[in-house]
This record gives structure tokens, sequence and C-alpha cells, in this order.
């Protein structure tokens, strides 16, 4: 099953909306057959290792990461093909939540006498799973908010780092190669205008590999972002959320640059949370990554949407002049501590909320 995992992994970013998915067929103590779900539209991983087993794949155990399907969509069903090819066991890491499957290829297959067990590192491919499943039982993305402050709890100082005669950086390499990691593992980065103007950030994921790019977001009421930004120079995979009253002229000069707008429920405070997520959903994202500012920040979190809180913490004071990152609106929920590190000079902590 851990072999599984690994190859699920390859999948990442590629399959959407569609879940990663990786298998391993066992015949004798030995693998005689792999797979994992490649792009959407293409061969599911029970189905790509089936192939790899060929005639081995009789009276073999299949281990494979989330149930296997038992409806026709983009392709047919899997649990026909593990049928056909004589499959006498398999093993499932979880049940998949999709209204669609949810325990009926686990049915069919029992039926069909196959031994079926469920469970088997349930832990591992839940969390790799973990924005699909989110999707699927609660009906929205896993959502991480990622911040880098300082020792006072900080993540700017009064007038902004270039008026204070400071680095654009307030974390080091280290942190920062971390950031652009958790961006390899999003479907899609979100920031507020502010940010976007102050910085005029790229958003996306540089020096770790990553094997595609995440989905850009700024969210700007009023379309009033200069058209000569980075985001909006690279065009493609960029989107604006904006108003509804927001000026037309606006949203067709971003259009000739490639930009995606919509146009959605907008409040004095700005661009609703909610709204934002229920469409980047509706665009097949599982794993949404909030970057900033404070403001935005504050409203995801005030929205109750912030799943994950990536907290950098830099060996630094700002003062009581700096803009303080939302601690209140955190404060709010009940967290636990996950995960706690070093990267370089700075500290990391992952902390999840609490259902």
């Amino acid at each position: 099953m851990r072999r599984a995992l690994r190859l699920a992994e390859r999948g990442r970013g590629r399959v959407n909306p569609n879940p990663m998915v990786g298998a391993v067929i066992v015949r004798g103590g030995r693998v005689v057959g792999e797979g994992w779900h490649r792009a959407l539209g293409e061969a599911h991983a029970e189905v790509m290792a089936l192939r790899h087993a060929g005639r081995l794949s009789r009276a073999a155990t299949m281990y494979v990461t989330l149930e296997p399907c038992a409806h026709t969509g983009r392709t047919p069903p899997c649990v026909d093909a593990i049928l056909a090819a004589g499959i006498g066991r398999c093993v499932v890491a979880v049940r998949d939540p999709h209204r669609i499957v949810n325990g009926r290829g686990l049915k069919r297959l029992r039926a069909a006498g196959v031994r079926v067990e469920v469970g088997v590192l349930e832990n591992e491919a839940r969390e790799q799973l973990a924005g699909y499943l989110s999707t699927h039982e609660r009906g929205r993305p896993r959502v991480t908010l990622k911040l880098a402050v300082s020792r006072d709890g900080r993540i700017a100082p009064a007038g902004g780092f270039a008026r204070a005669g400071r680095g654009r950086w307030l974390t080091g390499p280290e942190a920062r190669r971390a950031g652009h990691r958790l961006r390899a593992l999003s479907d899609a980065v979100v920031v507020g205008a502010g940010t976007a103007r102050a910085d005029n950030p790229r958003l996306t994921a540089r020096g770790v590999g990553a094997k595609r790019q995440p989905l850009r977001v700024v969210c700007d009421s009023r379309l009033a972002l200069p058209l000569t930004l980075r985001l909006f120079r690279e065009g493609r995979g960029t989107v604006v959320a904006c108003g509804t009253k927001a000026p037309a002229a606006r949203e067709r000069a971003l259009a000739r640059q490639g930009v995606t707008v919509w146009r959605m429920t907008a409040t004095r405070r700005g661009i609703s949370p909610k709204g934002v997520l229920m469409r980047l959903r509706r665009a097949g994202c599982h794993d949404v990554l909030i970057e900033g500012g404070a403001a935005l920040a504050e409203s995801w979190l005030e929205a109750g949407l912030v799943d994950r809180i990536a907290l950098f913490t830099a060996p630094r004071m700002l003062g009581n002049g700096g803009l303080a990152w939302p601690r209140a609106a955190a404060d709010a929920w009940r967290w636990r501590v996950t995960a706690r590190g070093r990267a370089g000079s700075d500290r990391y902590t992952l902390a999840e909320r609490e259902r």
C-alpha cells in the first residue's frame, strides 16, 4: 500500500477533479503490476495495473489507495475490469465519499466473491487525498492559510518593507522554499488586491520541481489593480475575482491579456470567501492556499473556511507599528499542532482546525 501511495502522488494536479490513485497487484509474494491515474480522461490506476500484470492478475491481490469506481464516467467502471481480470482479493486504503461511488464499488466486489479489506494505511491515504475528501465530505476544498510573521506577531513593518529600509522578505530562503512547496501541492493560490499591488508576486511554484502550476487568484473587488502586474502579464492561469459592478472595460482589458474574470458577490469588506471557494470547487480545485494579506486572511478565518495554518516565524522584531496577523480571528477556533520544525533560521508550525 505504501508503494501504491507513492505511485498515486505522481498524479497530483494532473487528474482534477478526479482523485489521484495508485494501485499495486501482488501474486505469489511479488509485485506483478503497478499503475496510477496519470491524467484526466485516461485509464484509472486499477486498469493501468491490470494491463501491466496481464494474465498474472488472476487470483492475485490488488492494493489500491481509493475505492474502485462502479460507474461509467470518462472511462468504464474499474470494478468491471477487476472482476474480468479475476482478482481474488482487493485491499483498499479508504472508501470514496463521492456520491456516485460511496461504497458501491466495494459492494459489487464483495457480491462477486472478491475478498475486500478496507482501512490499510487509511490515515496516510486520507492525508494524501485530504482536498478531494474535503470536497466530497464537506462540499468544499481544503484551505491552508500560509503566513510569515515576526517574533512579535507582525507580518510587515509600518509602511511596508521598502519604507522601513528592510529587505523584501521577512523569512529566509529555506522558509520561502517551503512556501513554494506548499504552492506546488496546491491547486490554487489566493491573494488580496493589497498584496498583489504591494508585492507584485508571480504566485508560481519555483525551485521545487513542480510538475504543474497552481491557478493564481486575486481578489480585486473593483478591478483597480494595474494591468502591468506580473500576474497579469503572464495572463493564462490567472483569475481575478471581482464584484458585479466592476468596470466592464477593465474586464475586457484583462481578457485581452488572457486573464479570466469571475464576477461574484462583494461586500464592503471585499469578495465573499465562500463565493470564491465555491467557484474554485467548480473549477476542479481540491486544495487551496491563501497567501495574504492580513485582511484576506482575517475574512477567510472569520468565515470559518481555513482548515490549516502554515506559520513561518522569523527571529526578528518589527515593533508595535507593524501590521499584525489576524490572531484574534484565528483564536475563535480550536487548533491542533500537527507539525513543528525549522526552515533555516525560521520556525515552522502547522496547525489544523479541530472540527
